[in-house]
């Protein structure tokens, strides 16, 4: 439940980040040497390493969190 909800959280972000990247596409492109600013496959490649960022900064903590036991947890607060 924990990685579904980041990971509707950070497609959202990456769909809103590309989306900015291609509206803001003229702004960018003095700052780029050798790439366009609009290029598919470097939008498609940051959009995916985000998320798979996402997904590990997600996916650890639950797994840790998921390993102990319950009755320790209430016992601890």
């Amino acid at each position: 439940m924990v990685v579904g909800q980041g990971v509707r959280l950070a497609a959202i972000g990456a769909i809103a980040g590309v989306a900015a990247a291609v509206a803001l596409a003229g702004l960018l492109r003095k700052l780029l040497y050798g790439v366009e600013p609009a290029d598919p496959a470097t939008l498609a490649m940051v959009a995916a390493m985000t998320m798979a960022i996402c997904v590990a900064a997600c996916a650890i903590p639950a797994r840790r969190a998921a390993r102990v036991d319950p009755l320790v947890a209430l016992r601890y607060e």
